[in-house]
């Protein structure tokens, strides 16, 4: 590391100054350049300037380098003539940019302890270097894991368990009964072990079907903003190791998430569906109940899946977008669809019918003949 200073940087995140040989060897990748030269910074490749570290994983974008002023670039090494000055020389670009911007800018350290405006119940039991935040409460029987973070206002309810390191932001909640796993984050408004959305009809009215189960997050999950994680009926709703979900997601009561799939924001799963590992799923698309959904599928934005899927691969559905004109042009199409459907129908039925009858004139006509 070039220094120990850390001074205020984009957003007012902290920067840790590395020297580029050294932050090379710490992210396991090579470097072409000055091992001295120092890199205060991540930034975008079009704004990067003195001192910012940024990085090129599509090649198509590489006269975005003409006149770039960073300290140096990652970049793939048979991309290395695009770009003249110091550069990490990584396969994977991104990957290595992302754990260098970690490194420039690590998240700010909490420090240990419980802040008078807090409300810890007496029997919780708090593991070592445990921060807790004015106006978080935790409430009987939580269990915190060492290094584990709640944050301003965040809800621990009554025999849950976070795990070691796992930090849990402003205003999140964690019911009563839920576990967390270690490593993991969630992002201020997330509410994990809400009621499941289960109802009983009695005539015209609901009746609210007890929801007995709670959720289980495996290690180093993570969940944006406002998400909603709701507990099960009977089985607790599973969230396997390295799950990453965005802003704005529903996961209803009894679903099981798989290790490593990706969520993008808005998307709705309804209760009991399961999905595999490895998945991705576009923002906006929308799971139906009860549905397996197969390891390695990916939905692209809108999807409306309604049925389960057993094999991987891409699937889409919704229309791109189009002039206006055009849509409402097709809309009109398609509310024709019906009429037309009977039509042809009709027309497959007569035809059949005129096919009939004139192999019944040839048979007369044959005995006839005879």
């Amino acid at each position: 590391m070039a220094e120990q200073g850390a001074g205020p940087g984009l957003r007012g995140a902290r920067c840790v100054p590395w020297a580029l040989g050294e932050l090379a060897e710490a992210l396991g990748a090579g470097y072409d350049g000055p091992p001295e030269t120092v890199i205060e910074r991540a930034a975008a490749l079009d704004e990067a300037g003195a001192g910012a570290l940024a990085y090129l994983s599509d090649r198509r974008l590489k006269d975005r380098l003409q006149g770039c002023r960073a300290a140096a670039v990652v970049l793939r090494p048979a991309d290395r003539g695009y770009w003249a000055g110091p550069a990490l020389l990584s396969d994977n670009p991104e990957l290595t940019f992302a754990r260098a911007a970690a490194r420039l800018h690590p998240a700010p350290e909490a420090p240990p302890g419980v802040h008078e405006a807090a409300v810890v119940a007496p029997d919780a039991r708090l593991g070592e270097g445990v921060h807790i935040a004015a106006q978080a409460v935790v409430e009987a029987g939580a269990a915190l894991g060492d290094g584990a973070f709640i944050g301003p206002g965040a809800v621990i309810g009554a025999g849950a368990e976070i795990g070691p390191g796992t930090r849990v932001e402003a205003r999140a909640v964690v019911a009563g009964g839920c576990r967390v796993g270690a490593r993991c984050r969630l992002e201020p408004g997330v509410v994990v072990g809400s009621e499941g959305f289960g109802f009983a009809r009695d005539g015209a009215r609901w009746e609210r079907i007890p929801q007995l189960a709670g959720v289980r997050l495996g290690d180093e999950v993570e969940i944006g903003a406002n998400s909603a994680v709701d507990r099960g009926t009977f089985h607790d709703t599973v969230i396997e190791d390295g799950a990453k979900i965005d802003n704005m997601v529903q996961i209803g009561h009894n679903c099981r998430i798989g290790a490593h799939t990706a969520i993008a924001g808005q998307v709705g799963i309804a209760g009991s569906t399961a999905i595999g590992p490895g998945c991705t799923l576009g923002g906006q698309a929308g799971f139906a109940d009860h549905l397996q959904i197969a390891g390695g599928c990916h939905f692209t934005g809108q999807a409306m899946v309604t049925r389960s899927i057993d094999a991987p691969g891409v699937y889409s559905s919704g229309m791109p977008v189009q002039p206006g004109r055009r849509w409402r042009r097709s809309v009109a199409r398609i509310e024709q669809l019906e009429a037309l459907y009977q039509r042809v129908q009709a027309l497959e039925r007569a035809v059949a019918g005129e096919i009939g009858r004139g192999g019944e004139d040839e048979d007369s006509a044959t005995e006839d003949g005879e």
